[in-house]
């Protein structure tokens, strides 16, 4: 069942930018912010990031050394 947040105390140079946001987008700023809230619950917070990459590495052994990680970025520019 849905349920409504109400934010206190917004700055107006905020709700400004983001109503101009929702604009371009052809959303109502209720829209708008709906949207940008079910997108960044969808995603993962950096912490759980970091402990899945940690696992991962744990779990099969491989890891690499900033200087490997480099070297690949090297040679990708070439």
């Amino acid at each position: 069942m849905p349920v409504s947040i109400t934010i206190r105390n917004v700055p107006t140079e905020v709700r400004n930018e983001l109503a101009a946001r929702a604009a371009r987008s052809g959303q109502s700023l209720q829209e708008y912010l709906l949207a940008t809230l079910v997108n960044l619950a969808g995603r993962p917070d950096v912490r759980t990031v970091l402990e899945r990459a940690r696992e991962r590495v744990r779990r099969t052994g491989v890891g690499l050394t900033t200087e490997q990680i480099l070297d690949a970025l090297a040679a990708d520019r070439r």
